[in-house]
């Protein structure tokens, strides 16, 4: 494999991993101090920024690379330059994309021909995301990995994934992520990673969503330009790239193609989407050796610059457009793709493989697969179109009562904008009747979601049924009012629509709505029902219907119970179910500070 990064011409610039043969990657002390050298050399140019810290209390570091010193985010965006982000090592023990952008650094600012990338793009990166889970450096970190030799974890300081909190912000990560996005609102964001699965030939993969929740215009420009250049500089530098991230529809038969790659917004791509910013998910083939990943991911963004500096103006355009949609959103009442996923229809495309076996596992006792190192140049069926599984018709705003802090706490961490009332306030809202959740037996990401079948993550939970209704309903003064009339109306869609598939309802933020706090005790509750049978023959019919069809609940003296109970003024107090957050068709005559 062509190494994309030319030796240096002065040994003291080598990177670290460059110094040591791609060896070792360096650690978070040693990663700073490079970018401390070149920033001290070349202070016009390079500015490095602490934007927060860890759960373990370690610096959060952003580098910014602009061209003539201005590094204040509202002068660069007047400027009508491009903001480019790009996110390393949140998996911190898929590092590659750290060490490619102190070697992209180091040539952005010493070698003159690359010089000119930085006319229409300014480039911020954070070097390390996950410091905390980089710190934790072993060489039994990452099994199927090849190189470096120690490598971070995958998670964390309280072992969360920092890739699942996109939405729910449980991390102060996140928090701290989020603050510094709002400061810099980017133009472009790419998340560095390294694969999992299956072998193949190719060294570098990569996806971009154009699905039906991207601005058509958006998703017409990753389809015709962004990705066929991606594929081109990559391959024109030695290296092999695949557009499309490689999940393997069964994992015992790669002949079965690549399964659709759902993105909900809990991923750094997928809440991209929210942004109404383009998101650019990279993986690297792990079983590649550290030199040909991290120079692989160097000739994905050295390309990716030099596709930004050419279409800048229709880049900055398209998110101008695609903001402004998003301000429309209350307003425009066309349906909102809340759930997108796969049509189930596969393309034949080709795929450079590795020849594979299939056997019987006397380990397993199933079916494995054994690859091997000829190529197998194939076609295989992909499934890579999509559809709007759910949409709804947005309000022009929600109202959330104020008891429900760290719901509206999420809110602000993504910046989305609120007003609040002044006094109480009764009139018409459309709210939900929430039955039959279930949460799942074991955590996930420290929390117990209703994750959607047929996502990314298998369901380990059953999510029931979500029924609208309409009603009068009195919130309390200082319940929090969500218009939507703002460039996050996305974020606040996903985080309160309680079927999306990241919402706040799935994490568990609504769970107590669920309980029951007040009940009968059974020799008052077994009087009551005497006598609500004798004097009610609908509710009579009603039982007795329940008892012959339904045996479980036949044979259960509690559930025979709670069957009047529900049905009582004292049952419907209780308001289980209850989802608080009402959808408002107007704010006319809500009293708003």
């Amino acid at each position: 494999m062509t190494n994309a990064t030319p030796p240096s011409t002065d040994p003291s610039w080598e990177t670290p991993a460059e110094r040591s043969g791609y060896r070792t990657t360096p650690d978070y002390a040693e990663t700073l101090a490079f970018l401390g050298r070149l920033a001290e050399a070349y202070p016009r140019q390079l500015q490095l920024e602490a934007f927060g810290s860890t759960g373990e209390g370690r610096p959060l570091e952003l580098a910014v690379l602009s061209k003539d010193g201005i590094f204040e985010p509202e002068r660069i965006h007047a400027s009508g330059r491009v903001v480019l982000l790009v996110q390393n090592s949140i998996h911190a023990g898929e590092m590659d994309g750290k060490d490619a952008c102190l070697a992209l650094t180091r040539d952005l600012l010493r070698r003159p021909e690359m010089a000119p990338l930085l006319d229409r793009v300014v480039l911020a990166f954070i070097p390390v995301y996950n410091v905390d889970g980089h710190e934790r450096r072993s060489a039994f970190t990452r099994f199927n990995q090849n190189g470096p030799e120690l490598a971070g974890w995958r998670a964390n300081g309280t072992n969360l994934n920092l890739n699942r909190d996109y939405l729910k912000v449980d991390a102060p990560e996140t928090r701290a992520f989020f603050r510094m996005f709002r400061r810099w609102l980017p133009d472009f964001f790419v998340d560095d990673h390294v694969t999992d699965g299956a072998d193949f030939q190719y060294d570098v993969t990569f996806a971009l969503d154009a699905t039906p929740d991207v601005p058509p215009e958006t998703a017409d420009w990753i389809r015709t330009s962004v990705t066929p250049q991606l594929v081109r500089g990559i391959d024109a530098a030695g290296h092999r790239a695949f557009p499309g991230a490689v999940f393997l529809k069964d994992e015992t038969d790669p002949a079965k193609g690549l399964a659709f790659n759902e993105n909900p917004p809990r991923f750094s791509t997928g809440r991209m989407i929210l942004e109404n910013r383009p998101g650019l998910l990279v993986e690297l083939h792990m079983l590649k050796d550290y030199r040909t990943r991290v120079t692989g991911n160097y000739a994905l963004l050295r390309t990716l610059l030099e596709l930004l500096h050419r279409d800048a103006d229709r880049l900055l355009e398209l998110n101008r457009r695609a903001d402004a949609a998003a301000s429309s959103m209350g307003r425009s009442r066309a349906p909102f793709p809340l759930i997108v996923g796969g049509t189930g229809a596969a393309t034949p495309t080709p795929f450079a493989g590795v020849e594979f076996e299939r056997y019987r596992s006397e380990v397993s006792g199933g079916t494995a697969v054994r690859f091997g190192s000829k190529p197998w140049d194939t076609v295989l069926p992909v499934e890579a179109s999509a559809r709007v599984v759910t949409s709804i018709l947005p309000p022009v705003a929600y109202i959330v009562p104020p008891a429900w802090v760290h719901v509206l706490d999420v809110l602000s961490v993504h910046g989305v904008r609120m007003r609040i009332t002044t006094t109480d306030w009764t009139g018409p809202v459309e709210r939900y009747r929430l039955s039959g959740m279930r949460r799942p037996g074991r955590p996930f990401e420290g929390r117990y979601p209703i994750l959607r079948s047929g996502s990314v993550e298998s369901e380990l939970g059953h999510f029931g049924t979500c029924t609208p209704v309409t009603e009068t309903v009195t919130y309390r003064v200082g319940s929090a009012v969500v218009p939507l009339d703002q460039r996050l109306s996305k974020v606040a869609i996903h985080w309160l629509e309680p079927e999306a598939p990241d919402s706040a309802f799935r994490w568990g933020f609504f769970d107590a709505v669920m309980e029951q706090k007040e009940s009968g005790e059974a020799y008052v509750l077994e009087r009551y029902a005497r006598e609500r049978l004798d004097a009610d023959p609908a509710l009579r019919k009603e039982f007795e219907g329940r008892l012959a069809t339904d045996a479980a609940f036949a044979s259960d003296a509690g559930a025979r119970l709670a069957f009047f109970f529900d049905r009582s003024p004292w049952g419907r107090e209780n308001r289980v179910g209850e989802y608080p957050v009402g959808r408002l068709a107007s704010l006319e005559g809500v009293p708003l500070a």
